[in-house]
């Protein structure tokens, strides 16, 4: 069965897709948003109970998004941990960063937030766009052109028609794979260990990073019951011992081990920690797709790319596609060409893939950096952190780089 045309269909209803779909539904466009995962269906309320395993550190460029979209107010009134310090130092020497929000003048450094909690704010807003339509636990099987329009086909068996059409479907993209897009991936040789604890000392509103020798691990600041007792962690390792992390947080007795694994790398410096979730883990694989664009269609977030979680970009750099995508396209109607013209779609491309592989390469240097073992290194990047550190305005620079606040940033961002 054939639907409506609609103007762009996007395939992929997390956090990108949906922001996308929210700024073109917006602008009035006729959108279809089409997401494999099924409807979720919550035993309590968003930001409500235990902490997600999986979060996001937003920039102050995401959060000036999210909140010309009206999806800011709903979040931060639920679950929100800002943080106004971050530490990041060297697990085998004495070198240390502090950077503070008063050093820039802001309120923040930025904000971690529980990824379903953001995805589920997104969804309130697009349910009061009615130009907008959303098919949860559906899958694409099928993709071609005819006529100027993109088909996309269900496993429903329901084909939908639009000029445009958008992959937003994670790093395994059935669109792009359909549309013959290549990609080029790096194993990184790691894998990232996630889990939640609970932390005898207050965080404080402070984020942190140590570089081990086996990979970073960064203990994230969360706001459980207003208070400041609880942290996410993401810990990059190697795939053996990131599996062996994860069966102990399989057991009671396994959870206590894994806690003072972490109280040890982290130099004790949040007290005796308890670790209240389990630890499952992901392979690290930085990708980047060869092409951003083809005839009529666009790929956004992790079906163009993905790096390493070290930095805490990842979402933030899916949001400034959505973002400068729908600029360009909202603009080209506004003016009368169409969003569908190659150079559009050339430009989007442009704003977008130049500085994405900047920051992959960025993360491919740190990891190479500080997982080396020589002892020249190790003494370069350890006198580098603390070298930085007397230096407020290279340190500034980096805090603004770090709030988002640089290169070609989409209007809605600034």
């Amino acid at each position: 069965m054939t639907q409506p045309t609609n103007d762009v269909l996007i395939v992929g209803g997390g956090m990108v897709g949906a922001t996308l779909a929210l700024l073109l539904g917006e602008a009035g466009w006729r959108v279809a948003l089409f997401d494999a995962a099924p409807a979720v269906e919550r035993a309590t309320p968003p930001g409500e109970g235990a902490p997600a395993l999986r979060v996001s550190a937003l920039t102050a460029a995401s959060q000036r998004l999210l909140a010309s979209l009206g999806v800011w107010p709903w979040v931060a009134a639920r679950r929100v941990a800002p943080y106004r310090r971050m530490q990041v130092w060297d697990g085998e020497g004495g070198g240390e960063i502090h950077f503070d929000a008063d050093d820039v003048g802001v309120e923040a450094l930025g904000h971690i937030v529980e990824n379903e909690l953001l995805v589920a704010g997104l969804e309130a807003r697009l349910e009061a766009l009615p130009q907008v339509t959303c098919l949860r636990g559906v899958r694409l099987t099928g993709y071609t052109r005819e006529a100027g329009q993109a088909v996309v086909t269900l496993d429903t068996g329901e084909q939908w028609r639009a000029p445009l059409v958008v992959g937003a479907d994670g790093a395994h993209s059935p669109l792009r794979n359909l549309a013959g897009i290549a990609l080029t991936a790096r194993d990184t040789g790691q894998a990232a260990v996630v889990t939640s604890v609970r932390c005898a000392h207050g965080h404080a509103g402070t984020a942190r990073q140590v570089f081990l020798p086996s990979g970073p691990l960064a203990f994230l600041p969360l706001a459980i019951e207003g208070g400041d007792a609880h942290c996410s962690i993401v810990w990059s390792t190697t795939p053996t011992e990131a599996r062996r992390l994860t069966a102990l947080g399989e057991r009671e007795d396994g959870r206590a081990a894994l806690a003072e694994a972490l109280e040890r790398a982290v130099d004790g410096r949040l007290g005796r920690l308890e670790v209240i979730d389990a630890a499952p883990h992901f392979p690290i694989v930085q990708r980047h797709a060869s092409d951003y664009v083809a005839e009529g269609l666009a790929l956004i977030g992790d079906a163009a790319h993905t790096l390493h979680p070290l930095a805490g970009q990842g979402v933030n750099l899916g949001l400034m596609d959505a973002a400068v995508l729908a600029e360009e396209w909202v603009r080209a109607r506004q003016r009368g060409a169409e969003p569908g013209d190659p150079r559009i779609l050339a430009r989007y491309a442009r704003r977008r893939r130049g500085e994405n592989a900047a920051m992959l390469a960025a993360m491919q240097g740190f990891q190479r950096l500080f997982g080396s073992r020589q002892p020249a290194l190790r003494l370069a990047r350890n006198w580098g952190l603390s070298g930085v550190d007397r230096l407020p305005l290279l340190k500034r620079l980096l805090i603004r780089q770090a709030l988002g606040e640089y290169g070609d940033v989409p209007q809605r961002c600034r």
